[in-house]
């Protein structure tokens, strides 16, 4: 009988809430590392008991707790800046913001890893036996301190080899003391989840110098379906992350730790298209002619169809969600007024502008 592979010396990762069918299929496909966690939000179903079946630590993360935290830090820093400019003196250029950590950057920060290198992977994504190859190789003979893996993205059953979807590269393997994901300083918008899906990885030497990257040669697998209901309740919440997103964009206000650049595939070339694309009419029909015209994706057949009007509907919600963001309530899914319920002085001032 042929002997299991050897584990590998690499800390897996995975973020979870309530990933009883996801988890079994990406627990078998990370068995080669030596040690995975699964970092649980109290899930409902029997995410926790699975990972411990197949042999992972599980850790909870608490969202909530960690918000408190974010709040005290940030009324502290408030009053600490309205205190030095009450006395007039200079803000110092390097006074420290505090940071909402997410659930992958706090399990950077918190978790116990045994090994320095560190392998992300969320629920619906599989490790495959050539990746593992490639990985094993870098793990004994390095030439970066971090990794871009490719993904194949399945939707409806059908890997989407067009349509911008390939390869979506993700620095996913590094070593997890010099990686972190980037703040944006969005802060807390309520109802985006507790975990890093839109920020970047970006990696620093000891004195906190930006690394580059190198990209692995074999893709992980993505199962990006679930069913239509899960796949619009998703992209809903994504929604409100890309509003606000973008409202911060246009506003001059963003903490971008990526440097836009056309010129160089993966985040950075992602980061300087949104700056453009922000500034742009009639969004979601460009957004269709992008994913299934220019980039080919009526080659995927009908799931190529399906998810380009899906992608223009949701680049809709994105711009009506900014609309909002911008227009009235000044946050996102706040409370709109109705012009009865404004302040008459609101009304009398906007009538005179």
């Amino acid at each position: 009988m042929q002997s299991p592979p050897e584990k590998l010396p690499v800390s897996v990762l995975i973020p979870a809430k309530n990933e009883e069918l996801n988890l079994p299929a990406c627990l078998q496909s990370v068995a080669r590392a030596a040690e995975v966690f699964v970092v649980d939000s109290n899930s409902s179903d029997r995410s926790a008991e699975i990972s411990l079946e197949y042999g992972a630590r599980v850790v909870q993360f608490d969202f909530e707790a960690e918000k408190e935290r974010y709040d005290a830090a940030m009324t502290a820093y408030n009053e600490k800046i309205a205190h030095l400019q009450q006395i007039g003196c200079e803000i110092p250029a390097d006074i420290e913001v505090p940071h909402l950590r997410k659930k992958k950057n706090w399990s950077l920060d918190t978790l116990p890893f045994s090994y320095k290198w560190v392998l992300i992977v969320d629920c619906d994504e599989r490790i495959t036996p050539d990746l593992w190859s490639d990985i094993e190789a870098v793990l004994q003979q390095p030439n970066s301190e971090g990794y871009y893996i490719a993904r194949r993205v399945y939707f409806l059953g059908r890997w989407l080899r067009y349509g911008g979807k390939y390869p979506d590269l993700n620095l996913r393997l590094f070593k997890h003391q010099r990686g972190r994901y980037e703040d944006l300083g969005l802060g807390y918008i309520p109802n985006t989840g507790d975990n890093e899906v839109h920020e970047h990885v970006v990696l620093r030497d000891e004195v906190g110098n930006k690394l580059s990257p190198a990209v692995l040669a074999h893709p992980m697998d993505h199962i990006d379906f679930r069913n239509i209901h899960q796949w619009l309740d998703r992209h809903n919440r994504y929604s409100n992350w890309e509003a606000a997103f973008y409202n911060k964009l246009l506003n001059g206000e963003l903490n971008d730790d990526i440097k836009p650049s056309l010129l160089i595939k993966g985040p950075q070339r992602t980061r300087f298209l949104r700056i453009v694309w922000a500034r742009l009419p009639f969004k979601p029909l460009l957004r269709f002619i992008l994913v299934y015209i220019l980039r080919l994706g009526f080659l995927d057949g009908r799931a190529g169809y399906i998810y380009a009007r899906l992608i223009a509907q949701y680049e809709y919600h994105i711009g009506v969600k900014l609309y909002e963001l911008r227009h009235f309530s000044g946050s996102i899914n706040g409370t709109i007024q109705s012009p009865a319920e404004k302040p008459l002085v609101s009304i009398r001032k906007a009538a005179n502008r």
